[in-house]
């Protein structure tokens, strides 16, 4: 990650929860959230403020993941999208949404998110 990127992530995201914290949130294991992690059900990542990978706190919804959260984040990977750079994409604000990818994805507008992550790769 540049330290550009780092940067950034610190002050898109507001609340940033350690992986014990992540676990406690979603009542289970840091084991198990690191194999969601690795399944990209979730995001991880360090940033210029901290070196242990942190999941933002707005990435989970009454102890889960974001619905639809897996699919936007395969489809930010297939578009060449790192997981820094797909965290700085849900949370930048989006003008013509309006508010952030990750707000719509809260709010249940799946479909229209995962319409604009899919044309990222073309």
């Amino acid at each position: 990650m540049s330290d550009d990127t780092s940067a950034l992530l610190d002050e898109l995201v507001e609340v940033w929860l350690t992986l014990p914290e992540a676990a406690e949130a979603m009542g289970t294991t840091v084991s198990r959230v690191r194999q969601r992690v690795r399944d990209r059900d979730l995001v991880a990542v360090a940033t210029a403020s901290s070196r242990q990978p942190r999941v933002p706190a707005e990435l989970l919804v009454d102890g889960a993941p974001v619905d639809r959260l897996r699919g936007t984040l395969v489809l930010l990977a297939d578009a060449g999208y790192t997981e820094d750079e797909a965290l700085v994409w849900l949370f930048t604000p989006d003008p013509t949404l309006p508010g952030r990818p990750v707000d719509a994805l809260r709010e249940g507008r799946a479909r229209e998110i995962r319409r604009r992550a899919q044309a990222l790769g073309f």
